[in-house]
């Protein structure tokens, strides 16, 4: 399909293409126009004071505003950064706005004969507030100067947008929601980052296991869903969908290894000859590449195999087991990372003292803070910082509660491993094994000392202590969940997602006995060793705590990131994760969730991918979540290590009553 070029005037400054008032055609787009995540974009800028349209050269023009403030309005840069706040809401957020900004993308449909039809999607930015009248006038002025042979569809950028067009006849603007427009992209960027490596392509778990021991370091692999114990390699490459959020993806951003979802990799294997081949592997935000190497490339050993984590030496004297809510931060030497951040949880929504504005403190340049877009997002526009700080606290403790039980400290692990020679022998050799780097026998060692630890009688003065600590929930036969808290997990640089045991159906004391030393004995998996070995942790300075609560049933669950995992640059936005049920679906990735971004900045969510559901959630539920995302922010203040813009990996679930109960915080490792 060809369209004849229309062309009017060119201003601004030599080498800009910027159009004003031309009616649009293919070639002109393509003249003007960049790629943002694989698809040619154009933005546009319609002038609703003069009757006119300006189509922005994307070479010369990255920002709307900073045309319509340089190129329409005659102002400097510097007059704009001096109130570029006020400036985005006269043009993004006011309901009589002269200026309509948006982008035009470029995408291709096949018809039934396999013939490529082209088609253009007019959409605004995610934080625009335009009502439904105003977004009908802005699709059909743009619709009037787009060749008509062109199918032209309006994507809402928000939920709001999408509330506002359900009033607005589909007939005269029709439209398509981001997760049909994209469900089925065929590559998308989980973790950027660039590796050389061997491609090692398996289709089926079977052929993975069969090969498993053989993969190394320069290894990319390739499946269609990575199990969670992959180990420790170059590059993943999921050959079908999954969400940024699962236990692999979490690794792959903790170890800073390209990944990528690519469900064309058997042709581009059929077309390169890629099977075992040497490659480059390229992920960027909006472009993922295989790039055939001549042969094996001269590889460093990866950075990583220099990374150390330094652990605090664990506390083993006395300390009793203890109710979740008595713990602070500063315990997770004797109980663990998990626990005493949960404890800490407890403590800041009861007293309310915490800081939880630090990270709209922080100077966004031009911007010296964000804080009066937290005060609009709070309701407390123009409120000084202490008001800001007490309506901050409020809002956490209004939307989301910590959960109950109780923490078995690192001392019963110790007094559990030293009351069995056995056991203590076993330890002795996989230290002598790991030490000698006889890696051959550390699985079968580590194999061995599971089945025994699982099967060691408990010391009485454990047994006694645990069950003493939930005599309740024991009693009534409430079903109970046992969770890890180790000192070797929940680490900046170490997240040691689904590495450890979790048991959630538990009830009665003997399996309380069993899943208790289920998860003390995953400390000794085979692969919980090996990683912890690869980054000098020793097994020497590694114990085990353990959380034990009452089972929540759960109508939604699910995992809240406090970034955007795909776009690093990216303050505004919070990722969200969530299915029917155990946020554990949702991490072990046996299903594709329904996931969302949230501005915690301007305001506003949008739906990414309506999952294996293949729905959306109701508006209420959506803004039930968008309340969690902000929540989750605010909690980043606090939680954060040592920089407030260190996101935050928190999982949650959802009663039948509507209440947020968080059952984990713990660093997301970017």
């Amino acid at each position: 399909m060809t369209f004849a070029l229309d062309e009017t005037e060119v201003p601004g400054a030599k080498g800009d293409r910027t159009v004003v008032g031309a009616n649009l055609s293919l070639p002109l787009f393509r003249t003007l126009s960049g790629v943002l995540a694989g698809h040619p974009y154009l933005k546009v800028v319609v002038d609703r004071a003069e009757s006119t349209w300006h189509l922005l050269d994307t070479r010369a023009h990255s920002f709307h505003v900073n045309y319509i403030a340089t190129c329409v309005l005659g102002m400097t840069l510097d007059e704009l950064d001096a109130d570029l706040d006020a400036f985005n809401t006269s043009v993004y957020m006011d309901p009589e706005r002269r200026f309509l900004l948006g982008v035009l993308s470029l995408h291709t449909d096949e018809a039934s004969d396999g013939t490529e039809c082209p088609f253009l999607v007019l959409e605004t930015t995610e934080a625009d507030t335009m009502h439904g009248p105003l977004l009908e006038e802005f699709y059909l002025y743009v619709r009037g100067r787009v060749d008509g042979r062109l199918p032209l569809l309006l994507k809402p950028a928000n939920h709001g947008q999408e509330h506002e067009l359900a009033s607005v006849n589909e007939a005269r603007v029709p439209r398509i929601l981001s997760h049909k427009l994209f469900g089925n992209r065929t590559r998308t960027c989980l973790n950027p980052g660039e590796a050389e490596g061997r491609l090692r392509h398996f289709r089926t778990v079977a052929e993975y296991e069969a090969a498993a021991a053989e993969l190394g370091w320069s290894d990319i692999v390739a499946m269609p869903r990575l199990p969670d114990d992959v180990p420790r390699v170059a590059g993943f490459i999921n050959t079908a969908p999954i969400t940024p959020l699962s236990h692999t993806n979490v690794l792959a951003s903790g170890w800073g290894i390209p990944n990528a979802i690519v469900r064309d990799l058997d042709a581009l294997m059929r077309h390169d000859d890629l099977d075992g081949a040497w490659v480059r592997y390229r992920v960027r935000e909006d472009s993922i590449t295989l790039e055939p190497l001549s042969g094996a490339p001269d590889l460093k050993q990866p950075a990583w195999h220099e990374q150390r984590i330094r652990i605090e030496t664990p506390l083993l004297e006395e300390a009793p087991v203890l109710a979740l809510h008595r713990l602070r931060r500063t315990d997770r030497d004797s109980y663990g990372t998990k626990a005493s951040n949960l404890g800490e949880l407890h403590h800041v929504l009861d007293s309310r003292t915490a800081d939880l504005t630090v990270f709209y403190t922080r100077p966004r340049p031009p911007r010296t803070d964000l804080l009066g877009h937290l005060g609009s997002r709070l309701g407390e526009q123009g409120a000084p910082p202490e008001r800001l700080r007490a309506a901050a606290a409020e809002r956490v403790a209004e939307t989301v509660r910590a959960p109950e039980g109780v923490a078995l400290p690192f001392r019963l692990h110790h007094l559990f491993l030293t009351s069995s020679p056995a056991l203590q022998q076993g330890i002795g050799k996989l230290k002598m094994a790991m030490e000698l780097e006889a890696f051959d026998i550390v699985d079968p060692l580590c194999l061995s000392l599971q089945h025994l630890a699982r099967r060691t009688p408990m010391p009485d003065e454990v047994s006694q202590a645990i069950t003493a600590s939930v005599p309740r929930l024991l009693a009534g036969g409430h079903r109970m969940v046992v969770r890890s808290s180790s000192n070797a997990e929940d680490l900046p640089g170490f997240s040691a997602a689904g590495i450890y045991d979790s048991v959630t159906t538990v009830r009665g004391t003997e399996q309380l006995m069993d899943a208790v030393r289920q998860v003390w004995a995953s400390l000794l998996s085979p692969r919980s060793v090996r990683l912890r070995h690869q980054v000098g942790i020793s097994l020497d300075d590694t114990y085990m705590g353990v959380i034990v609560q009452e089972y929540v049933p759960a109508s939604l669950g699910g995992v809240l990131v406090t970034c955007n995992p795909t776009r690093r640059a990216d303050f505004r936005n919070v990722y969200l994760n969530c299915t029917p049920g155990s946020p554990e679906r949702v991490v072990d990735g046996t299903i594709l969730p329904q996931q969302y971004l949230y501005n915690t900045v301007e305001g506003g969510g949008r739906t990414v991918d309506v999952g294996t559901s293949g729905e959306d959630l109701p508006p209420e539920s959506r803004e039930a979540l968008a309340r969690l995302a902000l929540t989750g922010r605010l909690l980043q203040s606090h939680f954060s290590e040592d920089d407030a813009d260190d996101a935050l990996d928190i999982e949650w679930l959802m009663t039948d009553e509507g209440a947020f109960h968080l059952v984990q915080i713990r660093p997301y490792a970017r």
